[in-house]
């Protein structure tokens, strides 16, 4: 007679997922090791956990719930000991009108059923989940929120009480992986009067995550600063440090931030991956005439390209492709950053020390005597730094740098504040590249739509143009509508109709008029492009707008 896991397997059998040879390999295997047939088939992986859950609900007739689907509130681990979860293999899931919908790995365990009743205090609705789904929620959802007699804590030599390093290293390690898994760029943690709230920024939005009780707090700041080897003993002043955390085979450098407030110390994590692949300046959202433009400008043999914007627009990833497209065995190309956030082979990268002098400026004018082909200078902060490398672009360097600034036209003005002469401006400027990152339209939940009148008005588009999309919400971009970004930019290329207006010291506004008559197409028309493409939302283009101060877009049309 089979035992319920081989009757599962056998329906596997039946339903030709699984072969008789499998079958039997599986079945050996399981009485080698003294465990069930269910266990052998996925231990062997001739199926996965997924397709075994599944099988089972059929056969149990309870219902399949995929966890990735939910947003499940990891608070629910106060209702049950996590010594209760791990055994029984559970966990609540929603508790509805006096109903707990528990996910658990056999359903059929009627005594299980019956204590989780009795702890629970309400009725039990049993749901059948993928056993791995369902161990990794009940390790994290233990490890950041934990209560009762889950919490381990230990009193210092100083009477303050902090949760025991085992479980902080389990509860940061969590926390670091939710946010690499999500996408995020920034993790925050931030200390309330009852809290700790944790936040990660998604596609450049801050989005809310499950909080956890204020008492882990103290726990999860020793242990950051252990792995960023901070002081201990100073919770009064601003520290920053950095650390290495691997995941799964990827690697990220964490930029570690702590300021005290009157909560606490507030935390936020910079998650840089340095070893990401960087794409292909096609990849980069590029109009066709943009990239033509500036792939002719890196491969110039001289002179200053410049890509501004406000920090996070996606700078650093632009001048990084840049370089990796030019990269080869017969140039000597080298650069100054601070830090060194991602790294190419063939590189001579520099990080910038200025505890030891080693700042931008000392940096560049080292460098100039390494005989290089192509600088990159991760950002042009001061006088001196501006002039070195308006210097080196003039004698036979291709200088390729950042500066903060709101459009194109901006950086002209900027370098004039940094005193550089005008004629050295005209001399080593090749163009300006202004960006800004959107949200890109969910591709899995994506529906046509027709903006209203007013945002088509505002935004200088005709009624009817384009085919506008935008994302209803779905499990995979977290019901935002919204998964991934795509930069939106404009090209100002230098032109003798610009050098003489730059000589004759013009007004930006008159610069810009020429800019666009020289073919510049400016950052909300593009953006506006995009939109029309279906690949953003107006709404994403009418939040760029907001945020530069320029003319109307141009007028556009199907």
């Amino acid at each position: 007679m089979l035992d319920g896991s081989e009757f599962i397997v056998q329906v596997l059998l039946d339903q030709g997922e699984l072969s008789l040879e499998d079958y039997e390999r599986a079945r050996e295997h399981a009485r080698e090791h003294s465990i069930d047939v269910g266990e052998a088939v996925v231990g062997l992986q001739l199926i996965d956990s997924r397709q075994l859950a599944l099988a089972k609900a059929m056969v149990c007739e309870y219902p399949f719930v995929d966890l990735g689907a939910f947003e499940i509130n990891i608070r629910n681990s106060e209702l049950l000991p996590k010594r209760t979860a791990e055994s029984l293999g559970v966990f609540p899931l929603f508790v509805l009108d006096g109903v707990a919908t528990v996910a658990m790995n056999d359903p059929m365990d009627l005594q299980a059923i019956d204590q989780i009743r009795q702890q629970l205090h309400c009725d039990v609705d049993p749901v059948i989940c993928d056993k791995v789904q369902l161990e990794r929620l009940i390790q994290r959802a233990y490890s950041l929120y934990r209560s009762g007699d889950d919490a381990v804590s230990e009193q210092d030599s100083s009477g303050a009480v902090a949760v025991a390093d085992e479980p902080n290293v389990v509860a940061v390690n969590q926390l670091i992986i939710s946010a690499l898994e999500a996408g995020a760029s920034d993790l925050h943690l931030n200390p309330d009067e009852q809290e700790l709230h944790v936040r990660m920024r998604i596609d450049g939005v801050l989005q809310s995550r499950d909080d956890m009780p204020l008492v882990a707090h103290s726990g999860i700041v020793q242990r950051l600063k252990v792995m960023a080897k901070l002081d201990l003993t100073q919770s009064r002043r601003p520290q920053d440090g950095k650390f290495r955390f691997t995941h799964g085979g990827q690697t990220v450098d964490i930029r570690l931030s702590l300021i005290p407030t009157v909560h606490g110390e507030n935390i936020v994590c910079r998650l840089l991956r340095p070893t990401a692949s960087i794409s292909k300046l096609s990849e980069l959202g590029m109009s066709a005439t943009v990239l033509d433009r500036f792939e002719q400008l890196i491969r110039r043999p001289h002179g200053m390209l410049l890509v501004t914007g406000p920090t996070g627009s996606g700078k650093t990833t632009t001048l990084y492709t840049a370089l990796n497209a030019i990269n080869t065995p017969s140039r000597n190309i080298m650069t100054i950053e601070d830090p060194v956030e991602i790294r190419l082979p063939m590189l001579r990268q520099v990080q910038v020390n200025p505890e030891i002098g080693l700042t931008f400026a000392a940096a560049l004018r080292s460098m100039l005597r390494q005989d290089p082909d192509v600088i990159l200078v991760g950002e042009i902060r001061d006088e001196e730094t501006g002039r070195i490398a308006v210097q080196a672009s003039m004698t036979g360097h291709l200088m390729l740098s950042t500066l903060h600034t709101n459009d194109a036209v901006g950086v002209i003005a900027r370098l004039r504040d940094f005193e550089i002469p005008v004629y050295a401006i005209n001399s080593a400027l090749l163009g300006a590249l202004a960006q800004r990152l959107v949200r890109c339209v969910c591709t899995d939940c994506a529906e046509p739509y027709t903006p209203t009148e007013d945002q088509l008005r505002a935004l200088a588009a005709e009624p009817g143009a384009g085919l506008f999309r935008r994302g209803l919400g779905c499990t995979r971009c977290m019901n935002t509508g919204y998964r991934g970004r795509m930069g939106v930019h404009e090209l100002m290329c230098m032109t003798s109709r610009l050098r003489v207006l730059i000589e004759e010291n013009a007004p930006a506004v008159e610069i810009e008029k020429v800019a666009k008559e020289e073919g510049m197409v400016p950052l909300v028309t593009d953006g506006l492009h995009k939109a029309m493409m279906g690949l953003t939302t107006v709404e994403e283009v009418e939040k760029l707008l907001a945020t530069i101060d320029l003319a109307p877009p141009m007028r556009m049309s199907a």
